[in-house]
């Protein structure tokens, strides 16, 4: 058996917003992957402009560093349980894992998730805790605790005796006693090298390249990202491409590179333990293994936990469809859709009975809309239903998708916490008082219960609260939920906002339009206070005439609109409405517009 020594090959994993991306824009710079006077932005690896935006890695991204001889090849993955598909794959193109986790909130639901995958491939684990410098922290009790979660996901005995590293990320700093005070990120990198295993295997067999990542370039097309398991891989070679379904066909190697910083750089030749990049291979996808072509041997790929929610995409049908976007029709749609499934495998899309709509899955809430999201500000134009869960049938009973909540709230809001998750089906398996007042609190709660409850969670704590959640499992429906309590505010005709018609309205509820917005009949444009729809004409004018009694002109005073993100657009949205996306604007509107059919259709369902 062949060993590389010069090489180790880490995924990093973590909860989101336990300084993951920061640490590794350390070890970039004091590995030397930067000029001195080099110019870097903060979280370098986050380059996509939604990560950026909202401060969360979103895909996985390869990078690698050189030090003492060595090269580490670093794999930084998102920490949202929405993009634990991430994770899972790109697992088996490692030897061993980095488990991040903060000194003070120590291991959360999706650290949990993320080391579960780890321990069952037999990784080794270093763990790390991070932000060893904040003034809360508690890093003693985070390393029982982590040590406890060892145990309770059952880690084989060499496991559990893995190294911790105390680290500031932020500080770039690293050290192996708690007592001492680092000086540099050094430290980590000689744990790499001690703990780490260099991969290893059959140099002289036939290749072996398992596809774990798929990239696209406008140029080149699909980029296969994978480990060589076995053998060598040239520049120019001719290869079978095998999936685990027995297919098979011959490709060419046009293009190969491997990873330098935070560059591709093309190569001639890689062996057994590089991770490498290939390009030119028409329609290659995640999964597939690239083999010698007189050995088809397809590698086994990992299972990847399966969609829990689903929407409907469909085509834009609303009056002001194709005024914005680029990409309006069905066909634009469904290649986009079907395109979307070819490097995220965690998401499914089906053709439904019309052709105008497409049924979506996908891990969560968040995962599906960053897809709008991005696809929005590709031009494309459409609609969407509200989420609903994906149900299953075991042993010929209904079981619904479960989550496991961690809340972390100040005190006097845990009262208020409790009840409302308690009417959202939702069972408290553990609370524990922690340090300045206040209170951590764990729940297993339906997937569906969480539907709209992250904003009404927000105002029941001041946004002092912090909501996290992992899936957990299949289990027996547990009966109905009660919806929304407020019902919408219908536009009643169409036509432009106008600051008298909004004033009469803004007695009914929240706005969500402001004067000089265009409106169409059946466009939501407010939230009731009570429950139930009522129409209302935002478009209506005050009646000019000559004569003025005193007091009549009193100034309007409008309450300023409030503003939903997408997010909470999609938790707002009740059963017969839909969200219209465009790239300039995204309005909820009701699935039926015209005022007297949707009363027709709302008493023939009644």
């Amino acid at each position: 058996m062949f060993v590389r020594e010069d090489i180790r090959n880490i995924a990093i994993i973590a909860h989101v917003d336990h300084g993951k991306t920061t640490l590794v824009d350390q070890m970039l710079r004091q590995g030397g992957v930067f000029r001195e006077n080099q110019q870097v932005q903060d979280r370098v690896m986050d380059s996509n402009d939604l990560e950026r935006e909202r401060g969360i890695t979103i895909l996985s991204k390869n990078t690698a560093i050189r030090y003492k001889g060595l090269k580490i090849n670093i794999i930084d993955t998102p920490g949202h349980a929405d993009f634990g598909g991430e994770v899972e794959r790109v697992l088996k193109m490692v030897n061993g894992v980095l488990l991040l986790v903060d000194a003070f909130e120590g291991p959360m639901p999706q650290t949990k998730f993320v080391l579960k995958k780890a321990l069952e491939l037999k990784h080794p684990v270093i763990v790390v805790i991070n932000k060893i410098d904040r003034p809360e922290a508690r890093p003693s009790e985070v390393i029982d605790e982590v040590l406890d979660l060892f145990i309770e996901l059952e880690a084989a005995e060499e496991q559990l005796d893995c190294p911790f590293v105390f680290a500031s990320a932020r500080e770039g700093t690293a050290f192996l006693d708690i007592n001492e005070k680092g000086m540099n990120i050094l430290p980590l990198f000689d744990v790499i090298q001690q703990y780490i295993p260099a991969p290893s295997g059959d140099l002289e067999g036939p290749l072996q390249i398992l596809v774990s990542t798929i990239d696209y370039n406008d140029y080149v097309g699909r980029i296969a990202i994978g480990k060589v398991d076995r053998g060598r891989i040239l520049n120019g070679q001719d290869a079978l491409l095998c999936n685990v379904n027995g297919g098979q066909r011959k490709v060419k190697i046009t293009n190969l590179y491997q990873f330098e910083g935070l560059k591709r750089t093309p190569v001639e030749a890689a062996q057994l333990g590089d991770i490498v990049a290939v390009s030119g291979v028409e329609g290659i996808n995640i999964g597939e293994t690239i083999c010698e072509i007189s050995h088809p041997e397809p590698l086994p790929f990992v299972n990847i936990s399966q969609p829990t929610i689903s929407m409907t995409f469909s085509v834009n049908t609303s009056p002001f469809a194709g005024q914005d976007g680029r990409y309006v029709t069905s066909r634009n749609l469904r290649d986009r859709l079907f395109k979307e499934v070819y490097t995220d495998v965690s998401l499914r899309v089906e053709e439904t009975d019309s052709p105008d709509a497409f049924k979506v899955s996908g891990r969560g809430e968040l995962h599906l809309s960053i897809l709008i999201e991005n696809m929005r500000r590709q031009g494309y134009e459409f609609q969407v239903s509200k989420p609903s869960v994906i149900y299953k049938e075991i042993d010929e009973k209904l079981h619904e998708p479960m989550e496991l909540v961690t809340i972390d709230v100040p005190e006097k809001y845990a009262g208020t916490v409790i009840e409302k998750m308690g009417s959202r089906k939702g069972e408290m398996v553990n609370m524990v008082t922690g340090k300045g007042g206040n209170v951590r609190l764990e729940f297993s709660i339906p997937a569906r219960g969480l539907f709209g409850y992250r904003s009404e969670f927000m105002t029941d704590t001041r946004g002092e609260g912090i909501l996290n959640s992992a899936f957990n499992g299949y289990q027996p429906f547990k009966g109905e939920i009660a919806t929304r309590n407020q019902g919408s505010l219908v536009a009643f005709e169409t036509g432009e906002a106008v600051s008298y018609g909004i004033f009469n309205a803004q007695e009914r509820g929240h706005m969500f339009i402001s004067p000089g917005m265009k409106v169409y009949e059946g466009m939501v444009v407010g939230e009731n206070s009570r429950q139930g729809d009522i129409e209302v004409n935002v478009c209506k004018r005050k009646h000019a005439t000559n004569i003025r009694a005193s007091g009549s002109d009193e100034a309007i005073r409008l309450v300023p609109p409030k503003i939903l993100s997408l997010e909470q657009a999609l938790e707002f949205i009740d059963e017969d409405e839909l969200v219209e996306i465009t790239p300039k604007t995204m309005r909820i509107r009701k699935a039926i517009l015209n005022t007297s059919m949707r009363k027709r259709a709302a008493r023939n369902k009644g």
